[in-house]
C-alpha cells in the first residue's frame, strides 16, 4: 500500500496536483484491480478489462437491456494510475487549465476506473463523454435497472466530489449487486 501511495504522490508532483487534493474532494484512494478479465472491445476498437464481478454483471446488464431494445455500448473500463496520469498530461501538453481538468478526470489513484469496476457507457448514434446521453434510452434504462445489476451513477449533477455531470459513468458497488435475472 506505501508503494502505491508513493507511485500515486510521484505522480501528483509530476502533474502539479496539490497534496490536499483527496481531501478538499472528498475523495478515497482507489486501488488498482490485480485481476482483470476481458470485456471486449470498446466502441473505438480498443480491448477493456473488469474485474470478473463486473464483467459478469455487465453482460447481464447489456443482454438485459438489448431484450428492452436498449443498446449499451463500452467506451472505457480499467484504467491504470499510469493511464490516467497519461490522460491528464496529454490535456495539460494542449494547453488545459489543471483545475478544469480535474473537474473532468479524477486524479491519478482516485478514479473508480483504477478499481476494475467502473464503466463508461455509451449508444448508438450518441455523443461520447457527453452530458447529451442522459437524452437517450440507454440513459434512461440505466435510471431504472441498474442497479439491480450493482451499477451505480457515480457522478450526478452538482455531486460533492466537484466532478462534472457524468450521465455515461456508471460503477459496480460490490454490496449492492443484486442481479436478478
Amino acid at each position: 500500500m506505501d508503494r502505491y501511495l508513493d507511485h500515486v504522490r510521484t505522480w501528483h508532483a509530476a502533474l502539479g496536483i496539490a497534496e490536499d487534493y483527496a481531501e478538499v474532494r472528498g475523495l478515497s484512494l482507489q486501488l488498482e484491480a490485480e485481476s482483470l478479465v476481458p470485456l471486449g472491445v470498446d466502441v473505438l476498437g480498443r480491448d477493456q478489462f473488469a474485474v470478473a464481478s463486473t464483467a459478469d454483471a455487465w453482460r447481464q446488464m447489456r443482454d438485459a437491456a438489448a431484450q428492452d431494445g436498449v443498446t449499451l455500448q463500452l467506451v472505457s473500463a480499467f484504467r491504470s494510475v499510469d493511464y490516467q496520469a497519461g490522460l491528464i498530461r496529454r490535456k495539460l501538453d494542449k494547453g488545459l487549465v489543471l483545475d478544469e481538468i480535474l473537474r473532468a478526470s479524477a486524479a491519478p489513484g482516485y478514479s473508480e476506473h483504477h478499481t476494475g469496476r467502473a464503466l463508461d457507457l455509451t449508444t448508438p448514434g450518441g455523443e461520447m463523454l457527453e452530458d447529451s446521453f442522459e437524452n437517450t434510452p440507454a440513459f434512461a434504462w440505466l435510471q431504472q435497472h441498474a442497479d439491480q445489476y450493482g451499477f451505480s451513477l457515480s457522478f450526478p449533477r452538482d455531486n460533492p466530489q466537484g466532478f462534472i455531470y457524468e450521465p455515461w459513468h456508471w460503477c459496480m458497488l460490490p454490496r449492492r449487486r443484486q442481479i436478478t435475472g
